[in-house]
C-alpha cells in the first residue's frame, strides 16, 4: 500500500498491523549487538514506537516502501533507546575511540591494516586485555554505523548499504547506491580474512554470532570480537571518505 501522504488512522491502524512481524524480527536481529543491561522488552517497546513513527512519516514519494522505511525506523528507535538507557555510553566511547584512533595511527605508520597483537601493544596492553576491550564496545560499532549518512527523511545508514540493494528504488538513486556500494566494497577488501568472513556471514548470509563461530569453529565471544573491530574499522574508513 503506498501512500503520497501519512495515511488515513483506519489504514495506518492496519499498515501497523500487518508490520508488527517486523519489530520481532528486527528485535530478535539485534538483540546480540545491544549492551546486556537493554532487555527484549526494552527493545520491543522502542520498536513498537519507531513502527509508529514510520506511519506518521511514511512518504511514498520518495520511491522507498513502507517495509523497509519501517525497518529504518524501527531500528533506530532501539537504538536511541539503548542511547537512553547506556548510563556508561561517554566511557565506552571514548574507549571505542581510543581504538579507532591507534587504529588508523598504526594504518598510517605501517601502510596496511595492523593485527591486533599490533594495536594491542600500541594501547599498552596485553593481547588478551584489548580483545576483552573489543568485547565490551562491541555494541558501540553497530550504534555508530546504523547512524544515518545524511539528514534526509529516509534515514539510510551505511549498514542499509551493505544489506540492501534497493532495487524498487528510482533510478537515481541506485546509481547513487551502486556508487557507495562500489565505495563499501573497496572498504570491505582493507579488513582481515577473518573480518571480511564475519562481515559477509552476519550481514549477507543473515547469520547470529553462534552459527558463525559453528562455521568458523571460534567461540561466540571471538566472533564478537572481530566483529567489534571490524565496525571500528569500517567506521574509521566511512568518516574519513565523508570528511
Amino acid at each position: 500500500m503506498l501512500y503520497n501522504q501519512s495515511p488515513p488512522h483506519d489504514d495506518k491502524t492496519k499498515i501497523i498491523k500487518d508490520h508488527l512481524y517486523l519489530v520481532d524480527i528486527l528485535v530478535g536481529r539485534m538483540v546480540t549487538q545491544v549492551p546486556a543491561f537493554m532487555n527484549k522488552d526494552d527493545m520491543k517497546s522502542a520498536g513498537m514506537l519507531g513502527l509508529l513513527d514510520a506511519s506518521n512519516k511514511y512518504d511514498a514519494s520518495k520511491n522507498i516502501k513502507f517495509k523497509t522505511f519501517a525497518e529504518y525506523r524501527i531500528r533506530g528507535a532501539i537504538l536511541d533507546e539503548m542511547r537512553k538507557l547506556d548510563w556508561f555510553s561517554r566511557s565506552l566511547r571514548d574507549k571505542q575511540s581510543r581504538i579507532g584512533r591507534t587504529i588508523v595511527d598504526l594504518e598510517l605508520k605501517l601502510g596496511r591494516d595492523p593485527e591486533e597483537h599490533e594495536v594491542a601493544k600500541a594501547m599498552d596492553l596485553s593481547l588478551g586485555d584489548y580483545q576483552v576491550l573489543l568485547g565490551e564496545v562491541s555494541h558501540l560499532g553497530c550504534v555508530s554505523l546504523n547512524e544515518t549518512l545524511d539528514n534526509s527523511n529516509e534515514g539510510r545508514s551505511f549498514l542499509d548499504s551493505l544489506m540492501d540493494d534497493r532495487a524498487d528504488a528510482s533510478p537515481g538513486a541506485r546509481i547513487e547506491g551502486q556508487q557507495l556500494t562500489k565505495k563499501i566494497a573497496d572498504m570491505l577488501e582493507l579488513l582481515s580474512e577473518k573480518e571480511k568472513i564475519v562481515i559477509a556471514l552476519y550481514y549477507y548470509e543473515e547469520l547470529t554470532q553462534k552459527e558463525i563461530s559453528e562455521v568458523l569453529e571460534l567461540t561466540e565471544g571471538r566472533v564478537s570480537q572481530l566483529h567489534s573491530q571490524a565496525l571500528i574499522k569500517l567506521k574509521n574508513k566511512l568518516d574519513a571518505r565523508l570528511h
